[in-house]
């Protein structure tokens, strides 16, 4: 690899051991990407600071004993546990003590503990062609298709490597010829595909990864006017189903002007095919008991606390059913502190900072289906929580909330 000044001086520790460390890692991980160079970063979201074992602490330490500190500005991802409400996890007990130190050791090193999978929504952002280092998958593909900025797929450890030197190997997703479409869906519009937009977006996402198999896909068809939220979807479900981390959207995405597309071969999405996705992540039968509805994953939104709060506005929750929504600390504090909101807190809902609750097991009833309306949550719920969920929209998943039960069949 051709080595410039900076990183030489990274490798000599004219930085300090700890850079040192990770820059020496990262030369490794450049060769195996087969980088010829570094590139600077403007930024980094950790994903390692999620506690999987003894491991995720023991590497973070380490850069704390040689006395690092991040050289960009360092976001962190979720964490393990909700440790702000210990009351709600039905983990194991030993989980909370163990998210509290790795955290503590990310926050040593200068990380922001932002502990939020959609750092985008409230951070300050990054800008077009502007290169990064994020981890977490539906992140990534939201900043490279959305906001146009360039990150490759950075997992644990790697992801703090780059934050404490602030370089990263020109691999990727940094590349020009990385980010060029390699298919062209022609996607059916919601009316077409007999969907509300809340389950369509979802519905494509889950299509659009299982289709494009990790490159890069072209959309034609995604409705004008689409929402952030509605893109989140989108990107988050598709990088669960099939590892999306860049679509562009014809006419909506920052780059989708700039991509050539002739002799790009093109697909079409059927009805049908949507259709089927729905079938697949939504196995209820009319009257099952619900245990309950968790929702934001990805990490709600204050438009989709607004959406919430009218949702719920003078209905009253089943005793039975409980209803979980996961965002940032950041977004929870406007949330409690706003009276507007009240109506959220009349209809029993509980507020999950820190994580997503397909991740940490907060539902204390041991049996009922588990009601979502993220792609994400239905794709990896059954997986992590060994629990049936069901993927319905806003409206049926407060009716169901209401019953006890879902109240029609998907």
């Amino acid at each position: 690899m051709k080595l410039e000044a900076i990183d030489r001086a990274l490798l000599a520790g004219e930085q300090g051991a700890a850079a040192r460390r990770a820059m020496t890692l990262l030369v490794r991980y450049g060769e195996a990407c087969g980088a010829e160079r570094f590139i600077s970063i403007q930024s980094a979201h950790i994903d390692g600071c999620l506690y999987h074992g003894p491991s995720s602490i023991d590497f973070v330490r380490r850069f704390v004993d040689l006395k690092g500190k991040v050289r960009v500005p360092t976001t962190l991802n979720v964490a393990a546990v909700d440790v702000t409400h210990p009351g709600w996890h039905c983990g194991a007990r030993g989980l909370i003590a163990q998210q509290k130190k790795l955290t503590r050791l990310h926050e040593k090193l200068g990380c922001l503990p932002t502990l939020t999978c959609a750092p985008y929504q409230r951070m300050v952002r990054p800008l077009r062609g502007e290169h990064v280092a994020w981890a977490e998958s539906n992140a990534i593909v939201f900043i490279n298709s959305v906001l146009g900025a360039r990150t490759d797929r950075y997992g644990d450890f790697t992801d703090l490597c780059a934050a404490l030197t602030g370089r990263v190997p020109l691999a990727g997703f940094h590349c020009d010829e990385a980010r060029r479409p390699a298919i062209v869906l022609m996607l059916p519009s919601p009316e077409a595909a007999g969907l509300p937009r809340d389950l369509y977006f979802a519905a494509i996402g889950y299509v659009v990864g299982r289709r494009s198999r990790g490159a890069v896909p072209y959309l034609r068809g995604v409705p004008q006017g689409a929402s952030e939220d509605e893109l989140k979807a989108l990107g988050a479900t598709g990088a669960s189903s099939g590892a999306l981390a860049l679509f562009h959207a014809e006419h909506i995405t920052p780059e989708a002007a700039d991509m050539p597309t002739a002799g790009v071969p093109v697909e079409t999405v059927t009805p049908d095919e949507v259709r089927a996705a729905i079938d697949r992540l939504c196995a209820a039968a009319e009257g099952e008991a619900v245990a309950a509805i968790c929702l934001g994953t990805p990490h709600y939104s204050l438009a989709e606390f607004a959406a919430l709060n009218r949702a719920v506005d003078g209905r009253r929750r089943a005793d039975a059913t409980e209803i979980y929504v996961s965002t940032s600390r950041e977004i929870a504090a406007e949330v409690e502190s706003d009276a507007s909101f009240d109506g959220l807190r009349a209809f029993g809902i509980r507020i999950v900072v820190d994580t997503c609750t397909y991740l940490a097991p907060v539902v204390r009833q041991t049996s009922g289906l588990i009601l979502t309306t993220s792609g994400k949550f239905a794709h990896y719920g059954p997986g992590n929580l060994g629990r049936r969920v069901a993927l319905m929209t806003l409206e049926r998943c407060i009716r169901s909330a209401e019953a006890g039960k879902v109240v029609e069949a998907c």
